[in-house]
């Protein structure tokens, strides 16, 4: 007797899902794919296995004559790579540096080995290669007390102590791992307290976002409101931290009167939440209420991360319907073509999506340490092996800072929302293509043809800026802004008004002027040191009216949105 289909479906379905508790919601048969695609590929290529034979060969005889001179006092050369966890002078006493030599000549085959194989699938290269780097890693000397020429000295000098302490604190990283509790020294940076205090009013609140207003510090304003859409996996104090790196206390100084969208963190009672209620009571009910605040005005609007991806979304769909109150749109470190999303394309896949998904639909939501544990197997070295080595090895904990704390308190994405975003956006790249659909219709870039100023960060890899500068092609602004800063996706954007090892390059487009493509914007576009916020600023006040004006009540009591609670509101609390 065969089973009916529905039910070999939620069987299926069940298998996934436990597979993904297992793996941490990584597909194994994409890595099972891509290694006989690269296995077969290789068998076949007689001279790329004659070109690995003769690296390892050469690798072998460079390893020996090194380890001969450095008998006699030879250093260990910096790592062509930039790597430096071999830097400390204790790293060139032998044989430590004949270990390091051999580890950092063994990651130069493995990347030679996975890369340029005839007839591999470039996906499947990378996830080869991704996985043996993962592998590798675990190896490194550094990891290993008998082969860590610093753990050895601090060990003889503290007499095993730092063992110790570290032994201590993996008990404790392992209890609070087990309880769900808060990352060592996370209690310093209260929410409220040391950050998200910058002085304001929650002034609306639905099921899914509250409204905070900002008060204002400046005897008069732009007459024009700033209305900030985060990203919906963050919470939004990144961009309050703490007072000397707060982008929101800081556009308030300047005399702007900001709004912010503080997203409800979801449970399982959220799977239904989909793209269509994240338009429709996020950033369209902040616009209204906004609107209803400072009537009559136009908003500047701004995007982060993925909220700058759902910005776009919402002011494309407001444009189609006439909707003129959006009088620009900034985003930062946000992708609207997905067709290159970077590092992070080694977790979309149609397999990996399937156990994600599977996962999502029985939990209800996918829990932020997943998605956190996905980020650091992107930066192993500097977000795993690294932290452990100095924690559990030396016994040192790492000094936590705000930015950091921002980071360990995530949130949970609802299955349907998270869904329609990877595969429409990710996976389909159907906005860039002219196929996404909200509240039944399509979505064009081309209705934006409002200014943008749109932010990329040099070394982001979850929003590569390249990625992040398609937005040009697409959207038909009257008038195009982009700023490439340095840093990565979050420290480049959360950098301060003065940061003097910043530095940026930024060019404006105007309606006629021919469009360039990212290496050519990047080889005419001149760097400029300092933080990238004063060029964002004094946009803002290119594109806002001359005249300043007081500052508007705290909310508007007559349409409904009468002040609630102090900033930062209870959503943002949420656990």
């Amino acid at each position: 007797m065969t089973q009916a289909p529905d039910k070999i479906d939620t069987v299926d379905r069940e298998f996934r899902a436990m597979l993904a508790k297992v793996t941490g919601g990584i597909a194994p048969q994409d890595y099972g794919t891509a290694f006989w695609d690269w296995w077969l590929n290789l068998a076949r290529s007689p001279a790329k296995q004659a070109e690995l034979q003769q690296s390892a060969m050469k690798q072998a005889m460079d390893l020996w004559r090194f380890n001969a001179e450095a008998l006699r006092g030879k250093p260990l050369a910096p790592a062509e790579n930039g790597d430096r966890r071999f830097a400390n002078p204790a790293w060139q006493q032998y044989p430590f540096n004949v270990f390091a030599q051999a580890f950092q000549g063994g990651m130069a085959l493995l990347e030679q080995s996975a890369r340029a194989v005839p007839g591999v699938e470039p996906r499947n290269a990378q996830l080869v290669e991704f996985a043996a780097r993962q592998v590798a890693e675990s190896l490194s000397p550094a990891n290993n007390p008998l082969t860590n020429p610093e753990v050895l000295q601090q060990t003889v000098a503290e007499k095993g102590q730092n063992l110790a302490r570290g032994y201590k604190h993996f008990l404790d990283d392992l209890e609070r791992t087990l309880s769900g509790g808060e990352a060592p020294g996370a209690e310093h940076f209260r929410v409220g307290e040391k950050v998200a205090v910058t002085a304001g009013k929650v002034i609306c609140r639905n099921d899914l976002i509250e409204l905070i207003q900002y008060s204002p510090t400046t005897p008069d304003v732009f007459a024009e409101p700033v209305l900030i859409v985060p990203a919906w996996i963050m919470k939004y104090y990144i961009l309050d931290l703490s007072p000397k790196n707060s982008l929101v206390a800081w556009l308030v100084d300047q005399g702007h009167t900001v709004f912010m969208l503080s997203w409800k963190n979801p449970t399982a009672a959220d799977r239904e939440l989909g793209m269509d209620d994240y338009l429709r009571k996020g950033v369209y009910a902040a616009v209204d209420v906004v609107s209803a605040v400072v009537p009559k005005r136009t908003i500047h609007a701004v995007g982060y991360c993925i909220g700058g991806t759902l910005l776009a979304i919402a002011a494309a769909a407001l444009a189609r319907r006439d909707d003129k109150r959006i009088r620009d749109v900034t985003i930062f470190a946000g992708q609207t073509d997905f067709k290159e999303p970077g590092e992070l394309s080694l977790y979309i896949s149609p397999a990996q999506i399937e156990m994600l998904e599977a996962l999502m639909q029985k939990e209800g939501v996918l829990d932020s340490a997943r998605m956190g544990g996905a980020f650091a197997m992107l930066r192993a070295h500097d977000l795993l092996w690294q932290p452990a080595v100095k924690s559990y090895l030396k016994g040192k904990r790492e000094g936590m800072i705000d930015l950091m704390a921002w980071n360990a308190d995530g949130t949970r994405m609802p299955w349907k929302m998270h869904t329609e975003y990877l595969v429409g956006l990710y996976l389909n790249n159907d906005l860039a293509e002219g196929r996404f659909k909200v509240e039944g219709g399509i979505v064009r870039l081309a209705d934006i043809r409002v200014p943008m100023f749109v932010v990329g960060t040099e070394t982001d890899h979850v929003a590569p800026w390249k990625s992040v500068y398609k937005v040009d092609r697409l959207a038909d602004s009257s008038e195009f802004t982009f700023l490439l800063t340095s840093g990565g996706h979050n420290a480049g954007i959360v950098s301060g008004p003065v940061h003097p090892k910043r530095k940026h390059r930024v060019r404006t487009r105007t309606a006629g002027e021919p469009r360039l493509d990212a290496d050519q914007w990047f080889e005419t576009t001149a760097p400029q040191s300092g933080s990238w916020w004063p060029a964002w600023a004094a946009w803002l006040k290119s594109h806002s009216s001359a005249k300043r004006v007081a500052p508007p009540a705290m909310g508007a009591s007559a349409a409904g949105y009468a002040p609630i609670c102090d900033a930062p509101g209870d959503y943002v609390r949420q656990r």
